[in-house]
């Protein structure tokens, strides 16, 4: 079994520069991720608000914090201060909401629209339609605080790799559209090979750096 730091390296020694590795380290202890840190990982994603403030207060003030939940919008205000990219914005509510925040904090948040491309009902999302709206829209352009950055999007959990391929190929043709966006992020540890093939420049993996998940918390 190889070491968190061994497995970095693999997986970067395998993906393009233009690829940032988001390591996912909800659960996990601060050691664990010291470990990440220490071997040059700089980009971690948080799932739990609580969680994130947490490991944000205790650990090294360079590492990059990324929301990787749902957000509600409530709890904006916790991680508002110093949350380096939110991804998974799914509502034109919650952008106002973290435009707020941020402005209360002297900040502008970088923010990804969440597309639902996925064929479950379980996921979150905007669909192609919604997310052109906002983006278009006269509200959406007084929010001063905010920048959107690009799309994130999670598809089906499935063996089928063509309806995977499909699912990211339908995001990555949809952002073609705005090419001022950069950050295509989509891509997990079962199908981040896939997902940088189908044009992702940013995946989130969690159990090929640190283990299988607890599922205590």
């Amino acid at each position: 079994m190889m070491s968190i730091s061994e497995n970095i390296k693999h997986i970067t020694s395998q993906i393009p520069e233009n690829v940032t590795l988001i390591a996912v380290s909800k659960t996990k202890s601060n050691e664990m991720l010291l470990e990440a840190y220490k071997s040059g990982q700089k980009d971690f994603g948080e799932n739990y608000v609580q969680e994130l403030v947490d490991k944000a207060t205790q650990l090294p003030k360079d590492i990059n914090w990324h929301f990787i939940g749902h957000l509600q919008s409530n709890k904006v205000k916790y991680i508002a201060p110093f949350v380096y990219l939110i991804h998974g914005v799914d509502s034109f509510s919650l952008l106002k909401e973290i435009n707020k925040q941020a402005q209360k904090n002297n900040r502008i948040i970088d923010c990804l629209l969440q597309i639902y491309i996925a064929k479950e009902e379980t996921k979150f999302g905007l669909d192609f339609e919604e997310a052109t709206d906002i983006l278009h829209s006269a509200d959406f352009k007084e929010l001063k605080n905010i920048t959107i950055k690009g799309f994130m999007a999670m598809a089906s959990n499935t063996d089928n790799t063509e309806q995977i391929k499909k699912e990211f190929a339908s995001l990555k043709q949809f952002s073609l559209q705005y090419p001022e966006f950069k950050i295509l992020s989509f891509g997990m540890s079962s199908d981040y090979k896939l997902a940088i093939t189908e044009g992702s420049t940013m995946i989130r993996i969690g159990s090929s750096i640190f283990g299988e998940r607890n599922y205590n918390k």
